[in-house]
């Protein structure tokens, strides 16, 4: 069998979820949520989680497998996702990666690095020699060890500094050789990369708006506000700084009225929105697709089977689709 994966990406509020259940229904299809805040249980309304009837109709992965209390980073998703996808082509079916955390699209097909984990003796270390002869001096130590890695990192930011430090002196390798031996998971996939967004800005600002008026009748509020009454949960938390969910624990912090939460979510996620369509103009080998258009699904459906995409054995597909 061919392994295969589409990827289906695009802004939030596009209506990614319905497209994906779509196209799961007519082709021999399971879906890997690509998303940084679906992984969170207890974080449903304001993530626009697929519902439970959603996901009993197609087969998702990647969708609460994390305490919001508990961190998940590119590197783990990359490794649940190749993970999932083995297990689906075993299965002799195909993933299909759909979300809108366009950093873990980027890992999957650009590879992560395999860097050693902190270490706080070594960073301690390079902490004493910065405090005694400044970071202007370590950076030109870095200049010695990996010239590519000093020319890209600015002599004033030693966060940077020290990590690239760091990973020399755990490793004996430079953090820009370890960079270049990325691997993408797609090495040997072939892949379909399609991209749904409205074609006009003012569409998806209108749906951004009304999605989070509907979820705040939904009780979004009383979600957040369970999540801010526990005691091992901070703002400060990855999962909390999620848009909506970051505006409205300020709330509930008494910095400001519920409206003025609500404005700023709204403001929030349509500059999230923004930052991911930039990105997405970026993939040259994607398809585009107007999420508004009621005939969407069956347009991306038609275009797989052209290319070769095997159709549902169990399913006769709705439209002229050949």
């Amino acid at each position: 069998m061919t392994r295969r994966a589409i990827l289906l990406m695009g802004p939030t509020g596009a209506g990614k979820s319905d497209l994906a259940l779509q196209l799961a229904e007519a082709l021999p299809l399971e879906i890997i949520s690509v998303d940084s805040a679906l992984v969170y249980r207890g974080m449903d309304i304001g993530t626009a989680k697929p519902s439970a009837a959603m996901r009993a109709r197609a087969a998702h992965h990647l969708m609460d497998i994390r305490d919001p209390a508990e961190s998940y980073s590119a590197g783990e998703f990359t490794r649940d996702a190749l993970g999932a996808m083995q297990d689906i082509w075993r299965r002799g079916r195909q993933p299909l990666l759909v979300g809108g955390t366009m950093l873990y699209f980027h890992a999957l097909t650009h590879g992560i690095a395999q860097l050693p984990a902190a270490n706080d003796e070594v960073r301690a270390a390079i902490e004493k020699q910065a405090k005694a002869s400044g970071w202007a001096a370590l950076h030109r130590e870095l200049g010695q060890v990996d010239p590519a890695a000093a020319a890209r990192i600015h002599a004033n930011d030693p966060q940077r500094i020290q990590r690239a430090l760091e990973v020399y002196r755990l490793t004996g390798s430079t953090i820009t050789g370890l960079q270049q031996k990325r691997v993408s998971v797609f090495n040997d996939v072939n892949v379909t990369e399609f991209i749904a967004a409205p074609l006009e800005r003012r569409e998806l600002h209108t749906r951004l708006e009304l999605r989070f008026g509907a979820m705040l009748s939904a009780g979004l509020l009383d979600e957040v506000r369970a999540l801010y009454e526990r005691s091992d949960l901070t703002a400060e938390h990855p999962s909390m700084r999620a848009v909506g969910y970051r505006q409205l624990w300020r709330h509930l912090a008494g910095q400001g009225s519920l409206d003025e939460a609500g404005t700023q979510a709204i403001v929030a996620t349509r500059q999230l929105a923004k930052r991911q369509l930039t990105w997405l103009r970026r993939r040259e080998f994607a398809q585009w697709f107007d999420s508004m258009h009621p005939e969407v699904a069956g347009t991306m459906i038609r275009a797989l089977l052209k290319c070769g995409f095997p159709a549902r054995s169990d399913v006769t597909p709705q439209g002229t689709l050949c």
